[in-house]
């Protein structure tokens, strides 16, 4: 499987990507440089956390515009599997890649914490190697991870089966102690209509092997290796 991980100006989770990649399929990411206008020949293309451009404007938006995302947006259409963590996640908002948006937590703080999530489904090329309805550690770090749709796209998003995840409880229970940032029906990740897009706020690259307190987040990547290698 060959890997293309896009680096902003603001990015701090890129080398994160880069590791865990490296480790699971055994060969280093191309490194591609957010003003670069070509991406290399890739089999999954992942836009990392971090805070790209500074967060100015918005969140994710500038980085939005940047020469490469052409690219990016071209592949994904084309069926290019794309996964966009956290900042990444944002940017695919704004690139109109994935409906809603991504708004100031309800605290208007910064949260930094593991998390508790339900994989909603493991039918896709991100989620085959775990369990449908698993609940899973994985942490956030993100200060606009509150997900927005209005009422027809969120029915529209349930309707077709787009909720990869969702913030739970212990017990598996939508509690509203449960959601961290105010989601609406405590979105943390989501598909597209296609299935090769995923973005989500939690970072499967910051638990992705024991030395890091767990491997919750690794079954991500053995689970695209075992889709595309």
């Amino acid at each position: 499987m060959k890997a293309a991980v896009v680096v902003f100006p603001g990015s701090n989770c890129d080398r994160d990507a880069k590791t865990v990649l490296t480790q699971v399929t055994g060969k280093a990411p191309a490194m591609v440089w957010h003003g670069d206008a070509e991406l290399p020949e890739a089999d999954l293309i992942v836009l990392p956390g971090g805070f790209s451009y500074g967060d100015y404007l918005r969140s994710g938006a500038m980085a939005a515009h940047s020469p490469i995302m052409r690219e990016v947006i071209a592949r994904a259409k084309a069926g290019t599997p794309v996964l966009g963590i956290c900042n990444g996640f944002q940017v695919l908002t704004e690139t109109g890649l994935l409906p809603g948006v991504l708004m100031r937590n309800r605290s208007l703080r910064f949260i930094c914490k593991d998390v508790r999530l339900k994989v909603e489904r493991n039918d896709t090329i991100y989620t085959r190697s775990y369990e449908a309805g698993e609940i899973v550690t994985i942490p956030i770090a993100h200060k606009d991870g509150n997900y927005f749709a209005d009422d027809e796209t969120l029915a529209r998003v349930e309707g077709e089966g787009l909720v990869a995840f969702r913030y739970v409880s212990e017990s598996g229970g939508l509690d509203d102690d449960a959601n961290p940032n105010g989601s609406q029906h405590n979105i943390a990740g989501l598909y597209n209509e296609r299935g090769n897009v995923l973005g989500m706020m939690p970072h499967p690259e910051r638990l992705a092997e024991p030395a890091l307190g767990g491997t919750d987040g690794a079954k991500i990547f053995t689970s695209l290796l075992e889709a595309l290698h």
